[in-house]
């Protein structure tokens, strides 16, 4: 039950509680009118009757007369009033003489028995040959009808005390198991992750607090992954920081020492300087590509990071893009196949785009053998494949998604475990972790940018390897109208 219910559950009843009280003794107290109605009003009537002959004597009414006789008919219930008939009271059992203000209150209810709460009034004129000479009223005490009422009424009150003081106590106990307790215990739990403490979850019960408490659990575990994530990327970038600093210090020793002997070697022959000169160049590049790489990895990994783009078409950029590969390749011997067919606008950054073909062409060529087969091509996701797509890639990658293309870069090769497949973008990340670092020719950091320039572009990277056999990425990128549409 949800907390706000059951605290108005609780408020109702606890309001409701008095009425029910009155109302309770109320039906006691008229039934027991109802029983008693008759019966007493017989037996009263019975009891007055007596009264009443004695009563209806002009000669009681005199000035003078002596009515001493009339205590015999009083007791502890009678009561007697006798008046003139100008209402001054001539004899009472009551020690007050009573004084009647005016005559219309003698002549009000005369010759009835009336039942008020403690007693039986009645009252009736004295005729004296035609001629009132008086009036006398007598009263009957309720004495068993108030003895009971008030016995009825301590013992509603008491039931009505101990239902109060069971309720209360009720209230109490589960306000405190369901709020305060529980409530307590939430907060000792924030306390504790605050410190760094262990936390243990609880079940949770379907009301608010067990809400609040599943948020909290959401929020630690949030928490705690982006603790996790910060401390990985710190390591991740003390890792990085370090490999960089020691891959760019071997190309400055070879700098330097070959800038040395250049200095130092005078019967060095033409070739030698110039196979020197060629092998410094060929190193400064090597350092100003891995300063460029980890300038773009650290911008990319800035969310503040706004990469700038610009509407393309399809079937020109992309054209451009497979292109001009044919070179690089003729000089490893590897064989390269292109192939576009694009259709439709697209919101790109022209640089970064031809970064990510540089990175993964790269990135195929280091893996691939002499006389090996690389292709790279462009596609929209309604263009037929082209021929050269291994068949274990139509497997595993979707391309009916619509509105988008797709460029493929596809090396043979030996191919990447499937459980490796998830550290490939991971920065500095080596799969053959035997290979040296003489037959590397990148940072480590070019699949990881690749992945960011996309992610930028509002599309995904597949990975997608087979054991001796190759290795595919495929790049998906939006068209221009689905890009505004998201926007």
């Amino acid at each position: 039950m949800k907390l706000k219910t059951w605290l108005l559950l609780s408020y109702f009843i606890v309001m409701i509680l008095p009425l029910a009280a009155a109302y309770l003794l109320f039906a006691w107290i008229n039934s027991y009118h109802n029983d008693q109605n008759v019966s007493e009003h017989l037996q009263t009537w019975t009891k007055v009757q007596p009264i009443i002959s004695i009563l209806d004597d002009p000669s009681l009414y005199q000035a003078r007369e002596d009515r001493s006789h009339l205590e015999d008919l009083m007791d502890a219930q009678v009561s007697i009033f006798l008046y003139n008939d100008d209402g001054i009271t001539l004899f009472s059992s009551s020690p007050i003489q009573q004084y009647v203000p005016n005559k219309e209150q003698l002549y009000e209810d005369l010759y009835k028995l009336n039942r008020g709460y403690r007693s039986y009034t009645y009252k009736q004129p004295v005729w004296n040959k035609n001629e009132i000479v008086g009036f006398f009223k007598v009263e009957i005490a309720r004495d068993k009808w108030v003895e009971e009422v008030s016995s009825r009424s301590w013992i509603t009150i008491g039931l009505f005390g101990v239902l109060f003081i069971s309720i209360y106590s009720v209230v109490v106990y589960f306000v405190n198991r369901k709020l305060n307790k529980r409530l307590d215990y939430l907060r000792d739990q924030m306390t504790a992750f605050a410190n760094d403490a262990f936390v243990e979850e609880i079940p949770l019960k379907k009301d608010e607090i067990g809400e609040l408490t599943s948020h909290f659990y959401r929020m630690q575990q949030q928490i705690k992954a982006a603790r996790e994530k910060i401390a990985k990327e710190q390591e991740e970038k003390a890792y990085m920081i370090a490999a960089i600093s020691h891959d760019l210090k071997t190309p400055l020793t070879s700098i330097r020492a070959y800038a040395e002997a250049l200095a130092t070697e005078e019967k060095m022959s033409p070739i030698e300087r110039e196979d020197y000169r060629n092998t410094i160049v060929e190193k400064a590049n090597f350092m100003k590509q891995m300063l460029d790489d980890l300038l773009m990895y650290t911008l990319l990994q800035s969310p503040t990071y706004e990469m700038k783009r610009v509407e393309v078409d399809g079937n020109e950029f992309f054209e451009m893009l497979v292109s001009g590969y044919e070179p690089i390749c003729q000089e490893k011997n590897i064989k390269l196949r292109t192939y576009s067919n694009v259709d439709g606008k697209y919101q790109v950054n022209p640089k970064q785009m031809i970064r990510v073909a540089d990175n993964l062409m790269s990135n195929a060529i280091q893996h691939t053998k002499l006389d090996g087969h690389i292709s790279i091509g462009a596609v929209s996701n309604d263009q037929e494949l082209p021929s050269w797509l291994f068949p274990f890639v139509q497997k595993y990658c979707d391309f009916t998604h619509k509105d988008c293309v797709y460029l493929i870069v596809q090396n043979e090769g030996v191919g990447i475990e499937r459980e490796k497949w998830n550290h490939i973008f991971d920065p500095l990340y080596q799969a053959d972790q035997a290979r040296s670092k003489k037959d590397a020719r990148g940072t480590g950091l070019g699949l990881s940018i690749t992945k960011q320039i996309v992610e930028k572009h509002g599309g995904e990277v597949n990975f997608l390897s087979e054991i001796n056999i190759g290795t595919c990425v495929v790049c998906k990128l939006p068209k221009k109208e689905v890009m505004d549409d998201e926007k």
